[in-house]
This record gives C-alpha cells, sequence and structure tokens, in this order.
C-alpha cells in the first residue's frame, strides 16, 4: 500500500522527520517521499487514490469530509508527527479514517519545561533574576524571602490530562504536596497519582505554585479569572504552559498589579504573541517566553519516532498507544 507526505511547510516536515526514519517508513510500505500540500490534492486527485497512508506534522491542512472522500478514498491512516490534533482530525474521524498523534511524545518536553519552571519558583527565581540583573541584590534576597522554597509546598495542576499526568510524575522527585482540578480524574486515578483533588478556588489559594494544563474548549475558556489569582498565597506564582484561551488576561493583570508579591510565567497567550498594546508588557512581575515549552530542536524527532513506531505496531496488528477517537477530542488540549 502507498504512504504520502502532506504538509504545508516542507522545511518544518523535514525537520520532524529525519532521513532515518523516513527510510524506515520506505521499508514498510511503497512510499512517495514528495512533500505534497493541499494545492497538490486538487490539481492531480488521481495520484493520490491508492493513498493508504498520511504523515504529516505541523503545516497539517484541515480537509473537509468531500475533500477526503474526494482525493484520499482509500486512506485509512493519518499519522501526525507533532501534539493537538483538534484542527484537523475530526473529518477525518467521520470518514473512517484513524487518527495518531503524536501528543505523547510532545508532552515530554512540554512536562519538562513546567517541571523546571516549578522548581525555579519555589525558589522565587523570576522576579529575583529580574532584579538581581539590574544590580538590585537587596531587593532580590528579599523578593525571594516570599517564596518557602520546595520543601513542603503545595502544587497546583489544572488539568490532568497527558501533560498534566507526567507533571505530576516528575514532581514525585521532590518533596511537594500536589493538589489537582479536573473534573474528569476518576477518585481512583487520583489516588494511584498520589494527589489531591481540589476544586480550583482550594487549589488557588493553597498552593504556591499554580500550572495551567486545561484543554482549549468553550467550557474551559475564560475558566481563570480575578477572584482565583486574587487569592492566591503570598509569593505564588502562576504558570501557564497550557493555552492562553483559559486565562481572562484582564483579570489576571489586575491581580499583578495590585499584588506584585505574585507572578505569572507566560509560555501562551491568547492571542499569541500578545498585541503591542498588551498590559503584560508593563507588568515586572509577568515573565514571557515565545510557546517554546513544546519540541524544540532535535526534540522534535521523538515525535517522529513516536509515529513510526505506532504505524510498524498497526502493520502488524500489535496494540497503538496514540491513535485519537471522537470522544477524545473532547478533551484533548
Amino acid at each position: 500500500m502507498k504512504a504520502v507526505f502532506l504538509c504545508e511547510d516542507e522545511a518544518t516536515f523535514r525537520r520532524v522527520y529525519a532521513d532515518d526514519v523516513i527510510d524506515a517508513i520506505a521499508a514498510l510500505t511503497r512510499l512517495d517521499a514528495t512533500v505534497y500540500r493541499r494545492r497538490d490534492l486538487a490539481n492531480d486527485p488521481a495520484a493520490f487514490s491508492d493513498a493508504a497512508y498520511l504523515f504529516s506534522t505541523w503545516g497539517m491542512p484541515a480537509l473537509s469530509e468531500t475533500e477526503i472522500q474526494t482525493y484520499l478514498p482509500n486512506l485509512k491512516c493519518v499519522f501526525y508527527a507533532a501534539g493537538t490534533v483538534r484542527q484537523f482530525a475530526a473529518p477525518f474521524l467521520r470518514c473512517g479514517v484513524k487518527v495518531f498523534s503524536a501528543w505523547a511524545a510532545n508532552a515530554v518536553p512540554v512536562a519538562e519545561y513546567t517541571t523546571a519552571q516549578i522548581v525555579l519558583a519555589g525558589k522565587g527565581f523570576f522576579q529575583a533574576a529580574r532584579l538581581a540583573g539590574g544590580g538590585n541584590y537587596a531587593q532580590a534576597k528579599r523578593q525571594a524571602s516570599l517564596c518557602r522554597g520546595n520543601y513542603g509546598a503545595k502544587i497546583g495542576i489544572i488539568g490532568a490530562g497527558m501533560i498534566g499526568k507526567r507533571v505530576i510524575r516528575l514532581l514525585k522527585a521532590y518533596d511537594f504536596s500536589v493538589l489537582v482540578f479536573d473534573p474528569f480524574l476518576p477518585d481512583d486515578a487520583a489516588e494511584e497519582l498520589g494527589v489531591q483533588k481540589a476544586s480550583l478556588e482550594r487549589l488557588f489559594c493553597s498552593c504556591n505554585v499554580v500550572s495551567n494544563h486545561l484543554a482549549d474548549n468553550a467550557q474551559t475558556r475564560g475558566l481563570l479569572t480575578y477572584p482565583l489569582f486574587s487569592s492566591m498565597p503570598r509569593g505564588a506564582v502562576f504558570l501557564n504552559t497550557g493555552r492562553g484561551a483559559q486565562v481572562v488576561e484582564a483579570d489576571l493583570c489586575a491581580a499583578l498589579r495590585e499584588r506584585p508579591d505574585l507572578t505569572a510565567v507566560l509560555d501562551v497567550t491568547d492571542p499569541e504573541p500578545p498585541p503591542p498594546d498588551s498590559q503584560l508588557f508593563d507588568l515586572a512581575n509577568c515573565f514571557l517566553t515565545p510557546h517554546i515549552a513544546g519540541s524544540s530542536g532535535d526534540e522534535v524527532r521523538r515525535m517522529s519516532e513516536s509515529m513510526l513506531a505506532e504505524f510498524q505496531a498497526h502493520l502488524q496488528n500489535r496494540p497503538t498507544r496514540c491513535e485519537v477517537t471522537q470522544e477524545m477530542l473532547k478533551t484533548m488540549a
């Protein structure tokens, strides 16, 4: 059966799919190694009529059910070497095409990044580093003293999906107490993870560090508001490596202005990047990074290797790990 590559950005595709992964795919199926774009499907539909497997990554075009049925009538599987598939997966699933995502592989660097930020937050690193870098050593020491350190600190995790769970497991190496807000987390799963389930209100008012990992959907947008941020303990830190839309930016900014002891570390915003007139740029206790928590550098290879492993398992009728279902789309990030 034939496999094809489909991606709007060939440079990105070649960066994610190293030559050895492409060679391994070619050894398993009849491969057309050209990286096609959406327009190529429309220009020559017959060329793709026998394609059974599609490989992609960031830059995967969103196709309608009609386009899938017209251009890819024999497609069996999509292997997506990146994280969220929300922007394209549903029409494929409705057409009976299996969709596999490297969300688990992409969760690894996000969880590593988040865990590192949590540990640094406990030491008062962010504001102290900014003040010390400006020569204000005494003020930097005073700011760091507001944080209680990492021994016995309470860490709040919002959302116990793939990334949230991985963060929780990494935190086991430290002397933390972990609270979790996730309406979908069963009690027995919370017990297995060694965490306490808590309301958002309890999580924010009692945790020294709060980290957001909620999926982006209609129910979660605008969920994190001023009453939550303003209730945080003295010297607390809010981290966001999930999605920016869960945060009401004006509310976060108001709390940060009123409470200079609080810190926000935001790897994601809504919109992204923030507009030039965003209040986030004016706050000394807000630290912005350009969406770097996910896979970058050589880390991207982990994602294509993950999809190769899924392809091999599928061909050999072995259990797969990363198939996405319609039901999963409701709660995936």
